[in-house]
């Protein structure tokens, strides 16, 4: 059997069930019971990029192994994949421990996501790089050094967008290629700003979003819970403006510069605060500000697309070219159209 990824399997059992083998780690190994008191297993299985649950009913030959299965091992599932009652099931399927060789080229990620996140980072630091405000480039650079291991193992969100490790990096570069090719378009919107605010915007994420290196599980961070990442982002971005002043000669020779140093720093912190648009959302105050406003819909957009991409595999069919609705999206999906091909 061909090795497949969660999403390859996914993709392909739409049209009709698929014999594969598939590496992946136990998220959680739970026994439930029905509404009739039935026992059956529920196995949380989860790959770089996707995620599947399979139950495990009593009558199933299965059912007996689940007992000696473990939140957080690595095991391959090999058998025939199909579009049941609850989305993507397997059946008549087996199941071995994955070696530690295996482990490790799990964790990587599949190649295509790896080379992906790997151009994302260099975008990240070559448009950071190429900020012409010296106060701005610092603190991003400071930022940078200091945290960007922990970046590059942070996820967008927790469930529903660029919901998986480096899923932040990915976010973050494709909403800097948004604001480089808007900036010409609007010439009034203060780029270096702009760029800083999209790189800060979810810096609270890298603990409220943080995956480990040994697993696929997004743990919950008290700090994350308690205060959440609009507040961290703003703290971070204070610590970092104090630390870059730390030099006197360097703070007095920036001083002389327009515009004020004050000025930079609250405007960037007024990005943070109000990238989410509106307070029901979570945001402590609304856009006021030309590149707080660029920045909620840029957010918005790169998060909503994503959304509807990874939302057709997963979405159950309703007619011909109708899915049911995904949440949080706010209506039933339609296939998109496909483009020209001359």
């Amino acid at each position: 059997m061909e090795l497949l990824t969660l999403r390859q399997i996914r993709q392909t059992v739409p049209q009709g069930p698929l014999e594969a083998r598939a590496h992946v780690q136990l998220e959680t190994v739970a026994s439930k019971t029905t509404r009739d008191q039935k026992p059956y297993c529920e196995l949380a299985l989860a790959d770089a990029v996707d995620r599947m649950t399979l139950r495990v009913w009593s009558d199933n030959p299965n059912f007996k192994a689940c007992e000696s299965m473990q939140t957080g091992d690595f095991v391959e599932i090999n058998g025939e994949f199909f579009q049941g009652q609850y989305g993507l099931d397997a059946r008549r399927w087996k199941t071995r421990s994955l070696t530690s060789e295996e482990q490790a080229h799990l964790l990587q990620g599949p190649p295509a996501l790896r080379a992906k996140q790997a151009a994302d980072w260099e975008f990240i630091l070559a448009t950071t790089a190429a900020i012409r405000d010296p106060r701005l480039y610092a603190l991003c650079a400071e930022f940078i050094a200091e945290h960007g291991s922990r970046f590059r193992n942070s996820a967008g969100a927790r469930t529903y967008h660029h919901a998986r490790r480096g899923g932040l990096v990915e976010h973050t570069a494709q909403m800097m290629r948004v604001a480089t090719q808007l900036a010409p378009l609007y010439p009034d919107l203060n780029l270096d700003l702009l760029v800083a605010g999209i790189l800060f915007h979810d810096s609270g994420k890298l603990w409220e979003n943080h995956l480990p290196e040994t697993g696929f599980s997004m743990p919950f961070d008290e700090r994350g819970e308690m205060i959440g990442h609009i507040s961290l982002g703003m703290d971070l971005v204070n610590s970092l403006w104090r630390k870059i002043q730390a030099d006197p000669q360097q703070a007095a020779d920036w001083s002389k510069l327009s515009p004020p140093l004050e000025d930079i720093r609250l405007h960037l912190l007024h990005l943070v605060a109000a990238h989410h648009g509106e307070m029901q959302f979570g945001s402590p105050v609304v856009p006021k500000t030309p590149e707080a406003l660029a920045l909620n819909y840029i957010d918005n957009l790169d998060a909503r697309l994503e959304m509807f991409i990874a939302g057709y595999p997963v979405a159950k069919p309703l007619a011909e070219r109708v899915f049911e609705r995904v949440r949080p999206l706010p209506a039933n999906l339609v296939k998109p159209l496909e483009k020209f091909s001359g």
